[in-house]
């Protein structure tokens, strides 16, 4: 059967791979020069090893979980929710979070783009094609680009990104994105010697201004970093953006400001948060299917953004297995049931996130109250049902 996958970024390519193996003639098509992923650090959770292991593309990634990359650092390395200061308020230990939900990965993210692409033949990829529409009929999609026909297929994943031009176009009564008020940097920087794993795979809070800061370890010597803040109005370069983070985070705990002032404005990304204004009416249309952000866009509170698009990548591989053009609309069908209802409900669950975390006052002092008295048996349990071990 002929697949078009419109998009390369993480989920496209690892749908355009899924669906190579299983025996389909698959044609990825990207808006860009090259084949490549832009950006710092990438956490791929429990149940997006999990589907990367349904493609057969896991093995290099679980190389850079937790166990594998910090040994014996992981029976003492708490994670989880810490106030401004380092000081917890939902953590646990990372050995006990193994055993309920399981160990992230985390990963640079162009070395998680090449470790995907690799298993795909060349000649498969078209670059420079940027899908503006597609034309479908009673035997097929004709893909156009740039006014032109460039691929006729049997299905299509439309995996083109938060952006998507192929969402509009299937749904076009949909309010699309929304902005959230908030803003995201993120940066990665070799790790300081001798730093502590205390506020490693950690998330710090500030009840006063409703910011946030991550941290994350990639491989062995490597750190990745992001904030989340208040904005107003459009985001700042990356210089500005920065100056703005050391001003409003100088009291925070010292790895905080030492970390983003180490880091160079160059290797700093800012973007301002955004998600699907309220979730799609079907992740399907006809011969369509859509993947990743372009079905269901989430603020990035609780990592899922890849996890999820590797478990739609996954799915439809496997709803498409031994399919002929005949059964696109109903193996569709079969795919949407399945990821529908759940990625959804993960799109709630992180607007539901953001919105506790950004909390101010005393809302804010009432959420360090109750995180603070979960006991610690239970902290791995919480976490496992933030994060959807």
């Amino acid at each position: 059967m002929r697949i078009v996958v419109v998009g390369a970024g993480l989920g496209g390519v690892a749908a355009a791979v899924g669906l190579h193996r299983t025996g389909h003639e698959v044609t990825l098509l990207e808006r860009a020069a090259e084949l490549r992923e832009a950006g710092t650090g990438i956490v791929v959770m429990p149940n997006g090893l999990r589907a990367l292991d349904a493609l057969g593309l896991a093995e290099d990634v679980r190389g850079h979980d937790m166990q594998a990359v910090h040994g014996h650092d992981t029976q003492t390395a708490r994670w989880g929710l810490r106030d401004r200061l380092g000081r917890p308020l939902l953590v646990t230990d990372l050995a006990q979070a193994q055993q309920v939900v399981g160990m992230p990965a985390m990963i640079d993210r162009a070395e998680l783009h090449r470790a995907l692409r690799a298993p795909l033949p060349a000649d498969l990829v078209r670059t420079t094609t940027p899908v503006e529409r597609l034309e479908p009929d009673l035997t097929g999609v004709t893909v156009i680009s740039d006014g032109e026909p460039v691929a006729r297929a049997d299905a299509v994943i439309a995996a083109d990104g938060i952006g998507s031009k192929l969402r509009g176009r299937l749904f076009p009564d949909h309010p699309g994105l929304r902005r959230t008020g908030r803003m995201d940097l993120r940066g990665m920087l070799p790790r300081p010697p001798g730093m502590a794993p205390d506020l490693l795979v950690s998330q710090l809070v500030d009840r006063r201004s409703g910011a946030m800061f991550g941290l994350f370890p990639v491989g062995e010597d490597r750190l990745y970093w992001f904030t989340d803040s208040p904005l107003d109005g459009t985001p700042p370069d990356a210089d500005e953006a920065r100056r703005q983070m050391l001003s409003l985070m100088a009291d925070w705990h010292p790895v905080v400001t030492e970390l983003i002032e180490a880091t160079p404005p160059a290797d700093i990304y800012v973007d301002p948060v955004t998600r699907l204004a309220e979730p799609l009416p079907s992740f399907v249309a006809g011969r369509v299917a859509l993947l990743g952000d372009a079905a269901h866009a989430m603020p990035p509170d609780l990592g899922q953004g890849a996890s999820q698009a590797f478990e739609d990548a996954a799915a439809l591989t496997r709803h498409l297995m031994g399919a002929k053009p005949a059964d696109v609309t109903q193996r569709f069908l079969r795919y949407d049931a399945e990821r529908r209802p759940s990625a959804n409900r993960i799109l709630r669950a992180a607007s539901r996130q953001s919105r506790l975390t950004s909390q101010t006052g005393a809302t804010a002092w009432l959420r360090d109250m109750l995180l603070r008295a979960v006991p610690s048996r239970l902290a791995a349990r919480q976490l496992a049902a933030l994060w959807h071990a």
